[in-house]
């Protein structure tokens, strides 16, 4: 994986958290690990546990690549549910109510004359401007 397409992606999950905290959402973990694989965001609101699959873009690639939700195939969401099943086993909630959810976060990448919030730049002088941000709750 590229720095660049690193970046963009570290920056959605920093977008995500901080409108999902916005929202009322707890943060429980970002980018949990195991053997079967990663969950981007694990929130918690209402009293249910949320599994959320962080999806970013810049413009340019749109065309080329699809949208971000467009890139959360059935496949995907097999391996979510799976790494889901392991964090609620190692954390002792799987009792609790789930649900897993989709974040598309695309971004303008500006040639400096772009702000973002907290004034990250991904390359070159590059920094990056929020376009679009959905948040599919129930997505899958």
């Amino acid at each position: 994986m590229s720095d660049r397409r690193k970046k963009t992606g570290q920056l959605g999950e920093r977008e995500a958290c901080r409108r999902l905290i916005e929202e009322g959402y707890m943060i429980r973990d970002v980018n949990w690990r195991c053997r079967s694989g990663e969950i981007d965001v694990v929130a918690e609101v209402d009293n249910r546990i949320v599994f959320i699959e962080v999806r970013s873009r810049s413009i340019s690639s749109l065309g080329r690549f699809g949208t971000a939700a467009e890139s959360v195939d059935y496949r995907k969401m097999q391996k979510i549910r799976n790494v889901a099943a392991v964090y609620l086993r190692q954390k002792g909630l799987q009792e609790r109510a789930v649900r897993f959810d989709v974040i598309t976060v695309a971004f303008h990448l500006g040639s400096g004359d772009f702000g973002s919030r907290d004034g990250e730049v991904i390359e070159g002088g590059a920094s990056p401007l929020i376009k679009d941000y959905r948040h599919y709750t129930g997505a899958f």
